[in-house]
């Protein structure tokens, strides 16, 4: 963007709650499902139901607004937003406007080590809408009601960020709160976690607010990212170009990396807002705010600061496993079991990695047990098993999940490292005469070249001689010469 003029950003984040069943009646939130099979009477709006509050979404939005630095609203209610679109059967829907459950937070964020308090204007309960599934080969539309009802959590974010990377860091932020309190999954290709980016533009000095727009329900980090580019450089044009800017909802598409007006921008009047009349005011008592307070989990930084103290971990190492509570659990449990700390660590920022963004996986797709883990950690570690025949192992481990018994595994597949010195000179002797330009090479002073010999030990001998004592004795018999 032009550097003569800056970006005034705030975001409204939605976030799926993982309980059972949905805010107001008993249909599951599971997430897939043939369309309109997880839906009932209650969360479809039929004439003569009536909605119930689950308490699990009450104590969960509790939890979040706790993380989050908020006050909590100790009388709090549910309010009609009214307006019809087809994925909302009923025609209204029932959020928080007057009373929210939360409100006057914030978050601290870290961008390019510079510390930033994000503050948080309030956070509310809602019910989710259902989506609307377009034909591709007809000029039809069809609605899906699985997840009207779903409960929601909206965070309303102050108009604090001036970037993208901002924007970007306070994301993985509420995804790690929510995802250590186990609430949500924060799974924004599933939808579970979305965001609206509020943006205007202004020239640097300025204390004006310019006109802004809205993009709505961008559901990856990386997209939001690009579309905040995108929507401040079209800003910045439209002003130089001598137009104005319009209030407006665009659409992003990222695949053409640009944005459209899909209609005027609503204000709270155009919805109509009046208290629920079919659920009352809900009364939250000092002792029950407390016991929820007792109940929050360690968070990612304090997380951290104990793997670095406890397990001897650097601060990046540490920073690293703490971004997933899942990696982290289990980076502790296979630690439990008796592996070396550092070198578990190791296996996990470097082969598990690499293994999972090789093959498309997240963390939570993987279902191996810790006890294993540690056994061909400690195995490849005291030098039982060669690395590369363990890192082997380990992909088949993660993408299969068919060794139940990793020490019984490398038995029947000779992965186990020699220490038959007869054995192992019988194959480099053969090494030797099959390759007979390579050890003149070696002999004429070209001492490198004894990699490439080593090399061919350990593939005849089939990974089971310690690279070590292959070169130790290869050098031995080439001295010979």
């Amino acid at each position: 963007m032009n550097r003569e003029w800056e970006m005034i950003i705030g975001l409204e984040v939605h976030v799926e709650l993982s309980t059972k069943s949905k805010i107001f009646c008993s249909c599951t939130t599971e997430f897939g499902g043939a369309p309109n099979t997880h839906c009932c009477p209650v969360c479809m709006g039929m004439p003569g139901t009536l909605p119930v509050l689950n308490k699990e979404v009450l104590n969960s939005a509790i939890k979040a607004g706790l993380a989050l630095n908020c006050v909590i609203e100790k009388e709090t209610r549910f309010d009609r937003k009214n307006y019809f679109y087809p994925d909302l059967p009923k025609a209204y829907q029932i959020s928080q406007l007057y009373r929210p459950i939360a409100h006057d937070g914030y978050v601290e964020i870290n961008v390019d080590g510079q510390v930033k308090k994000i503050r948080i204007h309030e956070m509310h309960m809602e019910e989710d809408a259902g989506k609307l599934i377009h034909s591709e080969f007809e000029n039809e539309t069809y609605p899906d009601y699985n997840r009207c009802g779903v409960p929601l959590l909206e965070i309303v974010s102050e108009p604090d960020f001036r970037s993208a990377a901002e924007v970007a860091a306070y994301l993985d932020k509420i995804r790690a709160l929510f995802t250590y309190l186990e609430i949500s999954d924060c799974k924004m290709q599933e939808g579970s976690m979305r965001a609206d980016v509020n943006l205007s533009v202004r020239r640097i000095g300025e204390e004006k607010l310019g006109t802004r727009t809205e993009m709505k329900n961008i559901n990856s980090i990386k997209a939001i990212e690009r579309a905040i580019e995108s929507e401040a450089d079209r800003q910045v044009a439209v002003i130089l170009g001598g137009d104005r800017v319009r209030q407006e909802t665009r659409h992003w598409n990222d695949d053409k990396r640009s944005s459209y007006a899909m209609r005027s921008k609503e204000n709270a009047q155009d919805y109509r807002y009046f208290p629920e009349p079919d659920i009352p005011p809900m009364l939250i008592s000092d002792e029950e705010i407390e016991a929820v307070k007792k109940s929050l989990p360690e968070f990612m930084g304090e997380k951290k600061e104990r793997f670095v103290s406890q397990y001897g971990l650097s601060d990046y190492d540490a920073g690293l496993l703490v971004q997933n509570k899942k990696e982290a659990d289990f980076y502790e449990e296979t630690v439990s079991k008796g592996a070396d700390s550092k070198a578990v660590a190791n296996w996990l920022i470097g082969y598990f990695s690499r293994i999972m963004k090789d093959n498309i996986l997240e963390f939570e797709d993987i279902v191996m047990s810790s006890d294993e883990l540690a056994k061909l950690i400690g195995f490849v570690e005291s030098g039982k098993v060669n690395r590369k025949e363990g890192i082997d192992v380990l992909e088949m481990m993660i993408k299969e999940n068919n060794i139940e018994d990793v020490e019984k595994y490398l038995d029947e597949k000779g992965l186990f490292v020699s220490n038959d010195n007869g054995e192992l000179l019988k194959v480099i002797t053969e090494v030797i005469k099959e390759n007979t330009k390579a050890v003149e090479e070696y002999l004429g002073g070209k001492e490198k070249t004894i990699g490439f010999l080593v090399g061919q030990v350990m593939r005849n001998g089939k990974g089971k001689f310690s690279p070590a004592l292959v070169k130790d004795m290869m050098e031995q018999e080439l001295k010979k010469l």
